[in-house]
């Protein structure tokens, strides 16, 4: 969905006039109901509006590597309570590099770790909440008899430490022999009995009040008729005094037992309450409730219960007004009894769930407000301060903006300048906000976010050099490409417009990106073009909204639907035949989204659909789809299948196998049998794999395609699949020819890709020149062809090499492979500096293993033992698991001095 930082301006505030304002003048021209002309400037300037980047509320240090190395190292050396901690800031960083994955895996290692049941509950409910949306893996798995209990409620009673009670004086101390080893306690009309020495073992008021130098200590019958306890709760004590254990009692009972041990000083009696109330948090208002209960009689189990309770509820429990009250208005004792020493944890986890909600609303601004009051060390300190900053320049509270920023970037987080450029540019001081960031890059390390957010105060040539600098130095950014897209419509040159933002759009499928390639195809009239794009945009997102949020994306969608051809199923088949066949993968989403539309066959349109996000790098849409395949299977073995998919795609391949052969039992289908060699082929579970993986593909391909055919086009994409698959495994088991055989079979079928297997037959029979030529067909066929020019460079002479490979690099800058090569042609011609930089170059804004690999592997064999300490720790990091990292860790920590 759309990010709200994605515009400072609230949509009632802009006013797009002419052809901008509604989508539908657009359309108007095949109607006849106006002029047909080419578009003009103004006409352009009014549709395509391209709004400033925002400054992201996210930890962005300096140098990325450097935090997640000292983090490693002071993981090495810490007491294992400051793990949690340490953890939390690396999901920052991660965080803000945009790495999802290892995010959620630093926060798993975290909840992992944690020391106490405040940080357990926290680092679980957060985990649910970034997971939400998968709870039907823990149904799935539940088929398959393995119960996923992970990050589920804990039994707060029984994990809360136990604290070592004192039992005050003994059955002779300070006792009379006339006085009477009973003592009855009147209360109203009703008496208790109880024995004088256990209840006054409970507490030092009893002890003294029954043994000391008070009256009551000479009397058989003490009146407690105004303490408010009633004769229930007292006889319920008694038992205690005895037995330590309260029994089943009702929750009046023990609210007054509570009160009764706070009043006596029973830290005992009050334990074993608290712990017994703590099972009667059911629901949100109980755990609202109760919590101030908690607070009032200073009750930690209760009150982490009730906190527990509430964070189950995320994102949900911050609408309620009630919650919200309980959290910004704990003071710092009740904090203490809320979430022990784990507050700026807690505020962390509730105001990056309240930005999610809506980033503008008050009650984001005060539980940041309330994070920043909790932040203590420099790094909580940058988290907190440009946190709180970006939510006020949000809601255009400028001057409550700019202190914030200030003491985040006086921590040390040099990327809260941009928040302070920002406010000096709206304050029309823009010489100011460009001096600021020219400060900035003339003493740091330049990094591409600074020349983005200086092109923000300049204009003409320099604005565009400022912008071309950042696409150098951080090609991911967005903004500078869709600005010179913008600029090049303008000045009516259609074709590079569409070339520039393609050039993104090719590795990074970005909405606002699509958004705006769908407005310039719409400038174009090139209504087919566009209604692709928005399909593509309704995939990953359902509710987005085009034009500053005015216009919802589906709307645009059924008024373009009227200018394109319709097709029926049959033709939409071919369509998507047409489309798999050229690697068109936004094409193949644009015909799913029709199919979905009007096909009774869902489950396989579905499943197609979640393969093809997958291939677009996006899991999250993909496991969306996959979900959605399962809900619309027509048969059990069908539905099987596709729970077999969403095991494998979670990690649990031992689970997927058993959901293939479930379906298998049932009916012998292509896409179990595909299915069951997928699983075994990648988890590698038995020496003999490969014969098992050949004979279940050989299987599959005698089977139909599990009724799913719709002429012959499935039947063709299933087994151009299978034998694509079929024809890997079988060069994997040196059986050139067979493999030959299957990837030539594919091609016919127009499998494109196979061009990629049997170029490496080609060059496995040392056949370089038809390998060549074998990846040349792939790359003129396919629509995105980064991984065929990246293959073929393995096919040909350095020359060449190093054109395909600088190809790759400029149709997908995220590809690492072209970087490490170039890197090791420089090492190898003794150019030391320039193939450590060139790592560098694209570890700025990649963080990758085998980039840092290599490059800790190049500073050793330079001599430079701390910085390739430095990124073995930062590797590390990533995939603390990774084997050669840890064996070049520990051959550079011997080398150190």
């Amino acid at each position: 969905m759309r990010s709200s930082f994605l515009s400072e301006s609230p949509c009632d505030e802009q006013h797009i006039h002419g052809y901008g304002f509604n989508p539908q003048s657009w359309l108007q021209v095949e109607r006849g109901k106006l002029p047909k002309s080419s578009y003009s400037p103004s006409s352009i300037e009014s549709l395509i509006k391209i709004a400033e980047p925002p400054v992201v509320p996210l930890y962005k240090p300096l140098d990325y590597v450097d935090v997640l190395s000292r983090i490693h190292e002071e993981m090495e050396q810490c007491m294992p309570s400051e793990r949690p901690g340490l953890y939390l800031v690396q999901s920052q960083v991660f965080r803000g590099l945009g790495e999802a994955k290892l995010c959620q895996r630093s926060l798993h290692s975290a909840w992992r770790c944690a020391t106490t049941v405040h940080e357990k509950v926290i680092f679980g409910a957060w985990l649910r909440y970034k997971k939400r949306g998968e709870e039907i893996i823990s149904d799935v798995l539940a088929s398959c008899r393995k119960c996923c209990r992970e990050f589920g409620p804990l039994d707060i009673a029984s994990e809360m430490p136990v604290g070592n009670f004192q039992i005050f004086g003994s059955c002779e101390m300070g006792s009379s022999s006339r006085v009477s080893s009973k003592v009855t306690f009147r209360i109203r009309d009703g008496r208790v009995t109880c024995d004088r020495c256990k209840i006054a073992s409970l507490s030092i008021p009893f002890f003294s009040m029954l043994n000391g130098p008070f009256t009551e200590s000479q009397l058989e019958l003490v009146d407690l008729s105004e303490n408010g306890i009633s004769l229930e709760g007292m006889r319920a004590v008694s038992e205690f005094s005895s037995t330590y254990n309260l029994g089943d009692l009702p929750l009046e009972i023990l609210l007054e037992i509570l009160v009764f041990a706070n009043t006596f000083c029973c830290d005992r009696l009050k334990d074993a309450c608290d712990r017994k109330l703590a099972s009667f948090v059911s629901s949100r208002q109980d755990a609202v409730e109760l919590m101030a209960l908690a607070f009032e009689e200073n009750a930690p189990v209760l009150a982490a219960s009730c906190l527990q309770m509430l964070l189950q509820e995320l994102p949900d429990c911050l609408t309620d007004d009630l919650v919200i009250s309980l959290f910004l208005g704990a003071t710092a004792q009740q904090q203490l009894i809320m979430v022990g020493q784990a507050s700026f944890l807690l505020y962390c986890l509730l105001s990056e769930v309240a930005m999610n909600i809506d980033p503008r609303t008050e009650t984001t601004a005060c539980l940041s407000e309330k994070l920043v009051q909790l932040a203590v060390t420099p790094t909580q300190k940058q988290i907190a301060f440009h946190q709180l900053g970006c939510i006020r320049l949000l809601r255009k509270e400028y001057n409550q903006a700019e202190r914030p920023f200030e003491i985040a970037f006086s921590a040390g987080h040099i990327y809260s300048i941009a928040g302070l450029a920002r406010i000096a540019g709206t304050q029309g001081q823009k010489a100011l906000a460009y001096e600021k960031l020219s400060s900035v890059i003339a003493s740091n390390l330049p990094l591409g976010w600074m020349y983005l957010e200086r092109s923000l105060y300049s204009e003409g040539d320099r604005k565009l050099a400022d912008l071309d600098k950042a696409t150098e130095l951080d090609p991911t950014l967005t903004y500078p490409y869709m600005y010179r897209a913008a600029s090049l419509m303008r000045k009516k040159d259609a074709k590079l417009a569409l070339e520039e933002i393609n050039r993104l759009l090719g590795f990074k499928l970005a909405l606002e990106c699509l958004e705006l390639r769908i407005c310039l195809y719409l400038a174009l009239e090139d209504y087919k073009s566009a209604i692709c794009d928005i399909h593509a945009i309704l995939t990953l997102s359902p509710d987005y909204r085009m034009l500053e949020g005015r216009v919802a994306a589906s709307k645009i969608g059924t008024l373009l639907s009227a200018h394109v051809e319709q097709w029926n199923t049959a033709e939409c088949w071919l369509q998507l035949y047409e489309r798999w066949s050229s690697v068109d993968d936004i094409g193949s989403l644009s015909v799913i989204y029709r199919m979905l539309e009007s096909d009774a066959a869902k489950g396989v349109l579905y499943f197609r659909q979640s393969l093809l996000l997958l291939r677009l790098n996006c899991p999250e849409a993909a496991m969306r789809s996959l979900q959605s395949a399962r809900h619309h299977a027509a048969t059990e073995h069908e539905r099987l299948v596709y729970e077999g998919w969403l095991l494998y795609d979670t990690g649990h391949c031992e689970e997927a196998l058993q959901k293939a052969e479930e379906s298998i039992s049932i009916q012998r289908s292509f896409e179990a049998f595909f299915l069951k060699a997928y699983v075994l082929a990648d988890s590698g579970v038995d020496p003999s794999y490969s014969a098992t993986v050949i004979s279940l593909l050989e299987d599959a391909l005698k089977c139909p395609s599990d009724r799913l055919r719709k002429g012959q086009v499935v039947l063709l994409f299933t087994n151009a699949k299978a034998l694509n698959n079929l024809g890997g495994v079988y060069v994997d088991c040196g059986k050139l020819d067979l493999a030959a055989d299957c990837y030539t079979s594919a091609l016919k079928i127009r499998h494109t890709r196979a061009h990629q297997g049997l170029a490496r037959v080609h060059f496995l029979r040392n056949n370089r020149e038809a390998a060549y030529e074998e990846m040349t067909k792939l790359i003129e066929k396919a629509k995105n062809n980064a991984s065929a020019y990246e293959k073929r460079s393995e096919y040909c002479e350095r020359e060449q090499t190093m054109s395909d490979l600088q190809t790759v690099t400029q149709l997908d800058p995220l590809r690492v492979y072209p970087y490490r090569y170039r890197a090791a042609v420089l090492m190898d011609s003794h150019k030391e500096n320039d193939a450590i930089a060139e790592l560098s170059r694209a570890i700025t804004f990649k963080a990758d293993l085998h980039l840092l690999h290599l490059r800790a592997a190049f500073h050793e064999h330079i001599g430079d033992v701390p910085s390739a300490l430095r990124d073995c720790r930062a590797a590390l990091s990533l995939d603390p698991n990774h084997q050669e990292m840890l064996e070049l860790q520990k051959r550079v920590n011997s080398q150190e001095p």
